[in-house]
């Protein structure tokens, strides 16, 4: 019973800080065992690579980045301080300069790159390997093997422990996020807007998660599950959705004309209560691992033209407000649909685990109890409207 939990998605993407503090313990505890074990020489070099290759990574996908990052940087780094050791240079102030020759050339090559962890293992390593002009063959070759050592009982342990993936990172925040901007526009949407929401605080956690996104792209390019071409699309989309929600959340009327015009418009309140629901099953369907199958229906402009078109203030002027807030609601449905469309194209995105482990975690039984509780507010807000 306790295995499936243990390799449950959701399970490691709940509990991720426990984990990856069981992970970095476990690990650092087969380092000290094998070099306590094997009698390795200046292991503590080995304890400190497996601590800097984990590190704040929690996910396959950062630490193999860094890792491999860490791999080349210490194999450059070494080979090219045990090559100025092994060459017979009769001038001793070369091996200090041909030194910082190479660590100018790994500098200039990795700034403001992808690759600076590995520049910065490579000058680490020579340093090591070098020494404070010793030179001593021996010593540089357990220092080199005890950084390959450590960086290798990191990666390992990350990959086979209770494994968290970015990819099941970034689907959980994707999924919360769907779900703030459905409560977010449907409290909108209502004729009171409900009192537990706090759209300030709601917005901010929406944009951090959009952030952490960001950060997670190169690791799930690593772990090869969607390519860096789909992730920016799918965080582009949720950052022009959680826009659009700001701006409509942000409206406000000149007139008391243009919120009547609003009013009067037949079937809106029920479309915008369609799409708020939309986007709260579309959040459902991704962190439960099912395929992707949303239908977004788009705003029906026309239905509503001749109220927006021809709305005027009680002294005469032209309203432009109807017109755009129509057009803001229409904006969002179709950036919703185009998020759908974008996820359902995704051949990796539905999770069998994920589907069977659903009901332990009661996302089932609360979405289905949210999707009734918003029918019913829909309904009762239609009601106040007319």
């Amino acid at each position: 019973m306790i295995l499936p939990r243990l390799r449950d998605p959701y399970f490691n993407y709940q509990h991720r800080r426990k984990l990856h503090v069981l992970r970095i313990v476990l690990a650092l505890c087969i380092t000290f065992a094998i070099i306590e074990f094997f009698a390795i020489q200046h292991s503590g070099w080995a304890l400190v690579s497996t601590i800097m290759v984990m590190g704040n990574l929690p996910h396959i996908g950062g630490v193999l980045d860094k890792g491999r990052q860490r791999l080349l940087g210490t194999l450059l780094g070494a080979g090219w301080g045990l090559l100025l050791i092994l060459l017979p240079l009769t001038w001793p102030p070369l091996i200090p300069l041909a030194t910082l020759a190479g660590i100018a050339v790994a500098t200039w090559l990795t700034f403001s790159n992808r690759h600076g962890y590995s520049g910065l293992m490579f000058a680490i390593s020579l340093l090591l390997v070098v020494g404070g002009g010793t030179q001593e063959l021996d010593i540089a070759l357990w220092r080199a093997f005890d950084v390959l050592l450590g960086t290798l009982v990191g990666i390992s342990v990350t990959v086979l422990v209770l494994p968290q993936k970015a990819t099941d990172m970034m689907r959980f925040m994707l999924a919360d996020n769907l779900d703030r901007m459905g409560r977010l526009y449907h409290a909108h949407t209502s004729a009171t807007a409900a009192p537990d929401i706090d759209t300030r605080e709601m917005l901010k956690a929406a944009s951090s998660l959009l952030v952490k996104q960001r950060g997670l792209v190169d690791a799930i390019h690593r772990e090869r599950r969607l390519s860096r071409h789909e992730s920016d699309e799918l965080i582009s989309l949720q950052r022009r959705m959680l826009s659009t929600i700001e701006l409509l959340l942000e409206t406000h009327w000149s007139s008391r004309d243009g919120h009547e015009r609003i009013d009067a418009m037949d079937g809106l309140r029920e479309e915008q209560h369609t799409l708020a629901r939309g986007i709260g099953t579309l959040a459902f369907q991704v962190r439960t691992g099912q395929q992707v199958d949303v239908t977004i229906t788009s705003f029906e402009l026309q239905r509503h033209a001749e109220l927006a078109g021809n709305a005027r203030s009680a002294d005469g002027r032209m309203l432009f407000s109807p017109s755009g807030y129509l057009w803001l609601n229409r904006e969002l449905a179709r950036l919703t649909a185009n998020l759908t469309q974008c996820l359902g194209g995704l051949e990796r995105l539905p999770s069998r685990r994920l589907r069977r482990r659903a009901p332990h975690h009661g996302l089932t039984a609360d979405t289905s109890a949210i999707a009734r509780a918003n029918t019913k507010e829909g309904k009762a807000d239609d009601r106040r409207q007319a």
